[in-house]
């Protein structure tokens, strides 16, 4: 593979002033980050030291094996939710290394709400167990939750994927081999009981920890019962008398590193055949993407230079340069790790997505994982280009990019905009994982194409009758449609509706898709079939 030679000006006015804008976004989104983990009212901090809690951060660095990367999923998540007093949704989800072994981790953070979860506590969870099934990982769980948010329980209770998904994903864990291993550290209520009740192995602390379908002031209402939580679903009842729990702990030290002991026991998986090689750290640093990336979303720019930064000695071999230009294909190693990269350079045209949807069954054929860079304003529009057949030649890529069997991966790197999204594995098609850089943005078209077009339906339809708008009429229209556009197509939106697995930096790019590579191969990569296309 050549290396890509880089034909930026490091020292130009241009990339100094892009770099500065976009370390800026990044570090802002570090800002937040580090406040949605952190910053919590004193009382809610008092209130688990006195019931000798430690702080869901304080128990991942005693559940994870020292000097590990974590790689955390949907860090912002509900933080333009519930006027953003439920800070990561509630709990944390991740992949870290716990004795050697890559887990999924479902942590409950007690330090919001008392852990209560929101609809989006649940879409998360069900995030991270469909990401646990998908890459068959096992999972921890460390449990300390009130139980679902009541006043929004008809947002989470009810239908397919809302809580009853987290309990269908851990039975199908548990059918597909794959183990689960919770940790009781606080109350196990109602539905939350069957967390522990579904999960292989149980450690319980004594004190703290409890697991029953009923509190007992709803067992006092409900039968006249008075029973202590110890009595009715404490550490020694359960792992002495129901067999419930499985390891009683005095202290969620102990606990944890029980469950330490148990993951140790896991077999580990086989991962599945792909080329690999020593890796080999990018020849430009990625650092230099702050600079590469241009301020204004609608201007373009060129995506090898991003490739340039993410991969194995910046060494790239480019699928046909020459046709199809506006979609870059080609192979590189990332971490040793051969892939297939999809990168846009521009609109799709009829040709750019035949090669795309070409370039994805190569990779199917010759077990590469791929990964979508995306940039796209959509497919191009027009009578020429129907007339040519845009539709069906879209309609080959997203038939491609949707039967693909080996694992995708999916990074927002600018603007992702019409069915572009969809050829290039946007949510609905099953990425492995899927990441935002903080600058990017997501909507079926740009804000100003939609407050215009709004505005230009009103005007129509009152010409119909004889009237006539003012501008200031029309910019009443139109205004409110472009801020809602704008504040609802941005990274932090998408981030914190979960439509991705968490906004990254782009100089952790590597990173992330490095830990994500290596957990997607734990599935075994199936043979390539397709349905048919449209010729």
């Amino acid at each position: 593979m050549k290396r890509i030679e880089s034909k930026l000006n490091t020292a130009s006015a241009e990339f100094q002033a892009n770099a500065a804008h976009n370390r800026k976004l990044a570090g802002e989104f570090k800002e937040k980050q580090r406040a949605v983990r952190h910053d919590r009212p004193q009382r809610d901090i008092d209130r688990l030291r006195q019931q000798n809690k430690l702080l869901v951060r304080e128990r991942l660095a005693q559940l994870l094996d020292p000097g590990t990367p974590f790689l955390e999923f949907s860090s912002l998540a509900a933080n333009e939710a519930y006027d953003g007093e439920v800070p990561g949704a509630a709990c944390v989800t991740g992949i870290g290394i716990v004795s050697g072994r890559e887990v999924v981790i479902n942590a409950g953070d007690a330090s919001v709400k008392g852990g209560a979860w929101y609809p989006l506590t649940v879409k998360k969870t069900i995030r991270a167990l469909d990401i646990a099934i998908e890459n068959r990982l096992p999972v921890v769980h460390l449990c300390d939750s009130a139980g679902g948010f009541l006043p929004l329980q008809a947002d989470l209770f009810a239908d397919k994927y809302y809580a009853g998904r987290i309990f269908r994903n851990q039975c199908m864990l548990s059918k597909m081999g794959i183990q689960q291993v919770s940790v009781v550290l606080g109350h196990c209520t109602a539905g939350g009981a069957y967390v522990p009740g579904l999960s292989d192995y149980n450690v319980i602390v004594r004190g703290t920890g409890a697991i029953f379908l009923a509190g007992p002031p709803l067992v006092k209402a409900a039968t006249g019962e008075d029973v202590s939580v110890d009595e009715l679903g404490g550490a020694d009842m359960h792992t002495s008398v129901s067999g419930t729990a499985d390891y009683p702990a005095s202290s969620e030290e102990e606990a944890i590193a029980i469950a330490r002991d148990i993951v140790a026991q896991f077999k580990r998986p086989q991962k599945a055949h792909t080329e690999w090689q020593p890796p080999e750290a990018p020849h430009y640093d990625p650092s230099e993407l702050y600079g590469v990336l241009p301020r204004d979303i609608k201007q373009g720019f060129d995506m090898r230079e991003v490739i340039a930064r993410l991969v194995d000695g910046s060494r790239f071999h480019e699928y046909q340069p020459n046709y199809g230009k506006t979609l870059i294909c080609g192979y590189a190693h990332l971490w040793g790790y051969k892939i297939g990269i999809l990168a846009n350079n521009g609109v799709l045209f009829n040709d750019s997505a035949l090669k795309g949807a070409h370039f994805i069954e190569l990779c199917n054929q010759g077990r590469t994982p791929i990964v979508f860079l995306q940039n796209i304003t959509g497919f191009m529009v027009g009578k020429e280009y129907e007339r040519r057949g845009i539709t069906k030649d879209g309609a080959k890529m997203i038939m491609a990019v949707s039967n693909c069997e080996v694992p995708k991966f999916t990074v927002m790197c600018h603007g992702s905009f019409g069915a572009g999204n969809y050829g290039m594995s946007g949510r609905a098609f099953d990425s492995r994982f899927l990441f935002s850089w903080p600058q990017s943005q997501i909507s079926v078209m740009g804000a100003e194409q939609a407050a215009n077009t709004l505005a230009d339906v009103k005007i129509r339809q009152l010409a119909r009758t004889g009237k006539k708008l003012s501008q200031e009429e029309i910019d009443a229209i139109r205004d409110p449609v472009l801020g809602e556009f704008k504040r609802k197509q941005s990274a932090y939106w998408s981030t914190s509706e979960i439509w991705d697995d968490g906004i990254i930096d782009p100089a952790d790019t590597r990173n992330a898709l490095g830990i994500a590579l290596s957990a997607a191969l734990n599935t075994p990569i199936g043979d390539p079939r397709y349905g048919v296309f449209r010729m």
